[in-house]
This record gives structure tokens, sequence and C-alpha cells, in this order.
């Protein structure tokens, strides 16, 4: 529970993104949220999937892991189990849809971006942290296919980012870390873009029915976390690419 002198209950925990933080990744970033760490690389291959094949368009997909020490007690590394877990898939397939939602991929072209969201440190949020890092990346990997000439315009239609906000007692708290998300009453994670509108909502009363006059509470202190993401990211992005959305 945040404790008095602690940020405010409308307040995003400390955030800095480090853009290009890898030498062979197409573009790449390291998201630190408050204890959360999250390394995030764009691949851009030449080819989109079967169902893609007669579409013209590209595709935007995103993988995610947890690797064995981002937790204590240590967690298994999944490779070794022969699949990924549903918490694993959920959460990747979430990421696709999040940035395939502000990018055109008829102005993609017939090609693939993969943005891999590495946990390298976990202490609640991982996924609105891979998201909204997830973005800086294929930003980067967006502007290095338009310097080849590959591309005449950016696909890019707006931004996308993602914060959580959760009910504790009769508080609302955005953007919460592991020990506010564990005693949550109501936990929810917002995926909207720099536009104000929404992508995605997943919200679950944890500990029961809620009642239905919080969810513009909870939207409207969600928008005013989203909004200062996306200025974080449009300021970390500014050097490195004329901003196209």
């Amino acid at each position: 529970m945040r404790q008095p002198g602690a940020r405010q209950d409308h307040e995003l925990r400390e955030i800095a993104i480090t853009p290009g933080y890898l030498d062979f990744a197409d573009g790449s970033c390291l998201i630190t949220w408050g204890r959360t760490r999250v390394i995030c690389a764009a691949t851009v291959t030449e080819q989109v999937p079967p169902f893609r094949l007669s579409s013209g368009g590209g595709w935007v997909t995103g993988e995610y892991a947890m690797l064995p020490g981002a937790t204590h007690p240590r967690g298994d590394r999944e490779s070794l189990k022969g699949r990924a877990g549903g918490r694993t898939m959920e959460i990747q397939r979430l990421i696709g849809r999040s940035l395939r939602a502000v990018v055109d991929l008829t102005a993609l072209g017939p090609r693939t971006v993969t943005v891999d969201c590495d946990v390298i440190q976990a202490d609640g949020g991982t996924r609105t942290a891979s998201i909204t890092g997830a973005f800086v990346a294929l930003c980067l990997a967006l502007e290095g296919l338009k310097r080849r000439g590959a591309l005449t315009a950016s696909p890019l239609r707006d931004q996308v980012a993602a914060v959580s906000v959760g009910l504790l007692g009769e508080r609302l708290l955005l953007d919460l870390d592991y020990a506010e998300d564990s005693q949550a009453r109501v936990d929810a994670n917002f995926v909207g873009t720099g536009l104000g509108d929404l992508v995605e909502v997943q919200l679950t009363g944890e500990g029961g029915p809620f009642p239905a006059t919080q969810l513009n509470r909870m939207l409207e202190l969600a928008q005013l976390g989203i909004r200062r993401l996306t200025r974080i990211q449009a300021e970390v992005l500014t050097p490195w690419l004329p901003r196209p959305w």
C-alpha cells in the first residue's frame, strides 16, 4: 500500500527509457519502470506469416518472456518446459494487438516486425511496461526502414502505451507495483493511444463485484497516465527520428 510521503495515488512510478539499447536489433530500448525492467527488441524480416500472404500488407507481432532471475524466488525457464505458459501467451498477444492498432499494415508492406519483450526484473506492470517500451523499439525499427529507402513514409498512425489502475480498499491507484497489485480488489490494465482512444481494457474484480461507477473514475485515471507515458515516449524518440504521428 502506498505510504504517506511516497508518490501520490495519481502518479506514475519513475520511468526511464533508453533507446538503442542493443547493437544488433533493428530497434530496441531498455524501459525501467519503478523496479521493473524490460528489454524490448524489434526485428524486421522481409516475409509475412502464411495467413497474410494474399493481403499485400505486413504484420507486427510481439513475444514476451520473463527471465528466471526476474523474480524472487527464481522462476523456471519456460523454454525448458517445451511450451509457453498461458499467461505468457496472453501477454504477447496483447503486445501484438496493441502495436497493430497504430500501424497501417498495408503501408508497412510485405514484411514482419517482431518485438521481443524480455523482463529482466519484475515488480508489477510487466505487460504495461512491455507495450510502452515495444512502441519505442518499433518506431526505431521503422525509422531504419525509411532511412534505407524500404519505406517512403512511416506506417505509424499514432502512439500506443499502457498503464495499470487498481482499487485498494476505497482508494484508486495508478500504476501498481507488485505489492499493491497483489492486494487490489480490482485490477485493470488500459491500453490507449496518443489521441486518447482506447485499444484494450483488461479489468477484473479480484475481490468480487465492485460498483460500476468506479469504472469511469478508473478510465479517467488511466487516461491521465497514458498521456504522461506518450509524452515520455515522444521526448525519448525526438532526438532519433521525426515524429511521424
